[in-house]
């Protein structure tokens, strides 16, 4: 038997959300089969299985997050088979696999961060559902119920649930003890404390084996309860309820207007989470400073239009912002400390110039890397950077391609907006925030004559690099630019 613990897929991930299992309860493993789909702090990406055998236990159900290393599935020999594996799971002597061919451990009702619901969340022949009211509900054993490491619920029972589960219960102030978990082993997961949420705005309550309707105050839990089913509270105690009924206010079916309206909340993705931790930590930790120029662009105009009039069909013609990488990737290399970072105390200095081209991607900022972008030409640049946003905005970019930028472009030119203040992507020295080229009246040699004009704002980080290194490293990048031949030297 050998476990499938949590990848580490990138070289800043510290935990991933399982997104989809690709694999169910009792099928056959090769070595190099797609098993589970991973989301990590970059990137949805498909682990291979290492192990060949027989898929026997699921431990993590879809949309769960734990950290890098921690068992998420268990592969047994071919001939161990999966049943009893399965059996400990839904912790009843069902099949391990229902008819179509579905895990119930697999395919709970949960929704993943970014994935689809699995099969079995719908009514099926064998569905993995709750036992109904009428049924007896199998009571937990020792090693299920003393699993968890969360605090006790009120009849000191230890309630298994996900850490995304007790957090969302919290917030909602949901009793755990009450409520049934579909993940593996009963564990309580977060479509089972959204259903519970939903059913309390409904007014009404909710235990641990069902939904059912809150008791009249003159009937007793116990009589509320169903025949043969094992009491989740004490008998004299009423059944918790979610929302206003728990303070025995009149259950409303619309929830109450504030003076900002109906509050709804949305949970950020592995992706989303990362951006807004990292670049927290970047506007506390690194002390920004900023830079402006104003590039006069008209030669890069006249240069790329005569380039394009002559490119074939299917000739890929440099962007401006294509020229503006390049023109980093030179200038980074003559200016060591802007390709550099500052860390633990000390300098790091960089022997590859890999510039990172920020791509707005579905709710959210994702900067995919040119590498040795100082030697290559406009064109293999700019065939790059379309293939790299391409994968970006289709969700196919991959964790590498991530990876090892030393300074970040990030180009808003194209939504008309004339400059802006980027946020240092740490631990870079610096990152250059690009206007719009628009033609603006100009003064030369005492006459009146227009010119194409483009802001760019450098921020630096003034650990590593200071005032006038920083001036003299915008101003290469400013007359590069403006000579668009040394581009292509």
């Amino acid at each position: 038997m050998a476990d499938v613990v949590m990848p580490r897929l990138s070289d800043s991930m510290e935990e991933g959300t399982v997104l989809q299992w690709l694999k169910a309860v009792g099928d056959e493993i090769a070595v190099g089969d797609e098993l589970v789909e991973i989301e990590t702090d970059k990137a949805n990406m498909a682990y291979e299985a290492d192990v060949a055998g027989t898929l026997s236990e699921i431990l993590v159900p879809e949309g769960e997050t734990v950290a890098i290393g921690t068992p998420i599935a268990r592969i047994g020999d071919s001939d161990e088979g999966s049943g009893a594996s399965a059996e400990d799971e839904q912790g009843t002597g069902a099949p391990a696999v229902d008819e179509q061919g579905t895990s119930p451990s697999a395919a709970g009702p949960v929704a993943g961060v970014g994935g689809a619901l699995r099969a079995g969340h719908g009514p099926s022949s064998t569905p993995p559902t709750p036992a109904p009211p009428t049924e007896e509900a199998p009571e937990p054993t020792e090693a299920q119920t003393t699993e968890s490491t969360a605090p006790a619920d009120g009849d000191g029972h230890r309630t298994k649930a996900s850490p995304l589960a007790r957090r969302i219960a919290e917030e909602r102030q949901l009793d755990l003890s009450q409520l049934h978990g579909s993940g593996p082993s009963g564990r309580i997961v977060k479509a089972d404390v959204e259903r519970a949420s939903s059913a309390g705005d409904a007014g009404e309550g909710v235990s641990r084996r069902a939904r059912r309707p809150v008791p009249r105050p003159a009937e007793s839990t116990r009589d509320a309860q169903p025949s043969g089913e094992e009491p989740s509270t004490r008998p004299d105690t009423p059944s918790p309820v979610a929302g206003p009924a728990a303070e025995g206010a009149s259950p409303s079916p619309v929830p109450a207007e504030t003076a900002k309206g109906q509050v709804s909340y949305q949970e950020l993705s592995k992706t989303q989470q990362v951006i807004a931790r990292r670049m927290s930590e970047s506007k506390a930790t690194a002390p920004h400073f900023y830079l402006r120029a104003t590039v006069d662009m008209s030669e890069a105009v006249a240069g790329r239009e005569m380039v394009k009039a002559r490119a074939l069909p299917g000739d890929v013609v440099p962007s401006f912002n294509d020229m503006v990488v390049k023109a980093c990737a030179l200038a980074l290399r003559e200016h060591p400390r802007a390709n550099g970072a500052y860390r633990d105390g000390r300098f790091e200095l960089y022997s590859r110039v890999n510039v990172g081209v920020a791509v707005a991607a579905q709710d959210a900022l994702i900067v995919p890397t040119l590498f040795d972008a100082d030697r290559k030409g406009l064109r293999q640049i700019a065939s790059e950077s379309r293939a790299l946003a391409v994968k970006v905005r289709e969700g196919q970019i991959t964790p590498p391609e991530l990876s090892g930028a030393t300074f970040t472009v990030s180009n808003l030119g194209m939504y008309g907006i004339d400059g802006f203040s980027a946020v240092i992507n740490p631990p870079q020295a610096a990152i250059l925030a690009v206007g719009a080229i628009v033609e603006r009246p100009v003064v030369r040699d005492g006459e009146i004559a227009t010119a194409h004009l483009m802001q760019v704002d450098l921020a630096c980080d003034h650990r590593i690099l200071y005032g006038a290194p920083a001036a003299e490293f915008l101003a290469r990048i400013k007359a590069l630019l403006e000579e668009p031949l040394s581009l292509a030297l």
